[in-house]
C-alpha cells in the first residue's frame, strides 16, 4: 500500500529540500499575484479580452524560450540557471510595486513568465535527473506536493495580505520567500547536478532535432496532443475563476484565497500518494485521463455559482478583526475547486513521470520537459483570450462550458491515440512499440 510517509521522508534529503524550496516560492508567487489579477480587473475595469492577456502574456513569453531553454539546461549549469530564474522573480515583485495600469500588469506579466519557466523547467528537470530509476513518480508527486502547499499558501496567506495589507506589503513578502529559496539553493544543492557543462553546448539545431526525436515517439505524440486542449481549459479556470469571483459577486481578496486553498489543499494532501501509487500501479495513461475528466466536470460546475448566489443564507464569519460574508456563489465555487484538486492530483505525477521516462530514453530530460511546457504554452496563449472574447461576446456561463468541452476532447483524443498504439499500459509499453 503506497503511504503518504514516503513522500514526506525525502524532507530529510538535503538537495531535495533546496528544489522543494524553488518550488515553494514559484508557487507561491504564482498563486499570489492570480489574487491580485482580480484585484487588477475589478480596479481598472477591465474587459475580457485583457482579462485574458493577462494570462496570455505571461504564457507568450514563455512559448518564445522554452525550447532553447531547455536545452540549455539539459548542456549546462542546472544550478546556476535555478539561482538565476530566483534573482529574476525578485526583480518581477519589485516591478509589481509600481504597477498603475492594465498596460503595466501586462508587461509585469511578461517578464513573470520567464522567471517561472526558468524556475519550473530547471526545477522539475533536476528532481527527474536525481531521482532513482525507480522512484520517479515518488519524487516529482512529493516535489508537486510541495508546489501544492507552497501555492495553498500563496492562496491563504497572499489573499490575507493583499486584504489587509495592500500590495506592496505582500510583493516584500514574496521575494522575502524566494531569497531564502536562493539561499537554500546556493548552500545545498551539488553543482552541475545534471552534469550538463560535461557536454557539448546547446546550439537551436540540437534543440530542434532532440524535439523531433522525441515527438517521433507515440506516447509522446499522444500527451502533446492531450495538452495542446486540455490547457485551453485550465487556463481559463485558472484566469477567470477569481476574477469570476471578485467582479461578479464581490468575494474578497481574502475569501478568494480560501476558494482556491480548498483545491489546493486537496491537490497537496493527495498527489504525493497519487504519484507512488502511480508507481505500483503501472498504467499512467489512464491516470491521466482519469484525472482529465475529474476536471472537466470541475470546471462544469464553476457556472453553478450564479444558481446558487442568494439561495443560501450567507454566512457571516470574524477572523482577525474583518467579517467575511459568505454567499451562495462563495460555495459553490469552493466545491468546484476542491473537485479540481482532486483531479489534478490523479493526473499531473502521472503526465510528468510519463515525460521523464520518455525523455531519459533519449538523454534529454529537460528537452522532453520543454516539450510538455511547448504543448500547453500553445494552449496557454491563446485560451485566455479565447474565453475572454467570449465572455465578453456571450457569457461567462457559457466561457466555462466552453473551456470544459475542451478538457473531454482532449481526453478522449489522449485515450484513443494511446489505445491505438498499444500504450494504455503504460510508459514501458511505449519501448516496446519504440520509434515510428
Amino acid at each position: 500500500m503506497a503511504r503518504i510517509g514516503r513522500s514526506i521522508g525525502l524532507l530529510r534529503n538535503r538537495e531535495f529540500v533546496a528544489l522543494a524550496g524553488t518550488a515553494f516560492a514559484r508557487s507561491q508567487a504564482y498563486s499570489t499575484i492570480l489574487i491580485a489579477l482580480a484585484l487588477y480587473a475589478d480596479l481598472f475595469g477591465t474587459t475580457g479580452v485583457v482579462e485574458g492577456l493577462f494570462g496570455t502574456a505571461f504564457a507568450f513569453v514563455q512559448l518564445l524560450i522554452v525550447l532553447p531553454l531547455g536545452r540549455q539546461v539539459d548542456t549546462g549549469n542546472a544550478k546556476r540557471w535555478l539561482l538565476a530564474g530566483l534573482v529574476l522573480n525578485v526583480c518581477v515583485f519589485v516591478g509589481f510595486v509600481f504597477v498603475d495600469s492594465p498596460t503595466h500588469v501586462i508587461l509585469m506579466r511578461l517578464v513573470q513568465g520567464v522567471g517561472a519557466i526558468v524556475l519550473w523547467i530547471t526545477g522539475s528537470t533536476v528532481v527527474g535527473t536525481i531521482a532513482p530509476d525507480d522512484e520517479h513518480g515518488r519524487w516529482l508527486g512529493a516535489y508537486n506536493q510541495v508546489g501544492a502547499i507552497s501555492s495553498l499558501a500563496g492562496d491563504v496567506v497572499g489573499g490575507y495580505l493583499l486584504y489587509t495589507r495592500g500590495f506592496t506589503d505582500t510583493y516584500l513578502v514574496l521575494s522575502g520567500v524566494t531569497l531564502l529559496a536562493f539561499v537554500t539553493v546556493f548552500l545545498y544543492l551539488r553543482d552541475d547536478p545534471g552534469g550538463g557543462t560535461e557536454r557539448d553546448d546547446a546550439t537551436l539545431a540540437e534543440s530542434v532535432d532532440t524535439i523531433r526525436t522525441l515527438l517521433a515517439r507515440p506516447l509522446v505524440r499522444a500527451l502533446v496532443v492531450f495538452r495542446l486542449s486540455f490547457s485551453v481549459g485550465k487556463m481559463a479556470v485558472l484566469i477567470f475563476l477569481p476574477i469570476l469571483a471578485r467582479t461578479e459577486f464581490g468575494i474578497t481578496a481574502f475569501a478568494i484565497g480560501w476558494i482556491l486553498a480548498g483545491g489546493k489543499l486537496t491537490k497537496a494532501l493527495t498527489q504525493g500518494y497519487v504519484g507512488d501509487l502511480s508507481d505500483r500501479v503501472g498504467r499512467k495513461p489512464l491516470f491521466v485521463v482519469c484525472g482529465a475528466v475529474c476536471y472537466g466536470l470541475g470546471t462544469a460546475l464553476i457556472p453553478l455559482s450564479y444558481a446558487f448566489e442568494g439561495r443560501i443564507t450567507p454566512v457571516r464569519i470574524d477572523l482577525f478583526g474583518d467579517p467575511q460574508v459568505l454567499g451562495g456563489a462563495f460555495f459553490a465555487l469552493f466545491g468546484a475547486y476542491m473537485i479540481l484538486g482532486v483531479a489534478d492530483s490523479i493526473r499531473l505525477p502521472a503526465s510528468m513521470a510519463l515525460f521523464v521516462e520518455e525523455g531519459e530514453r533519449q538523454d534529454a530530460v529537460a528537452s522532453a520537459f520543454s516539450l510538455r511546457s511547448i504543448s500547453w504554452k500553445i494552449g496557454q496563449v491563446s485560451g485566455p483570450l479565447l474565453v475572454g472574447a467570449i465572455i465578453d461576446l456571450v457569457s461567462v456561463s457559457v466561457a466555462f462550458y466552453t473551456a470544459a468541452g475542451f478538457i473531454v476532447v482532449a481526453s478522449v483524443a489522449f485515450w484513443v491515440l494511446v489505445r491505438r498504439a498499444g500504450l494504455s499500459r503504460g510508459a514501458d509499453d511505449a519501448l516496446a512499440v519504440g520509434d515510428d
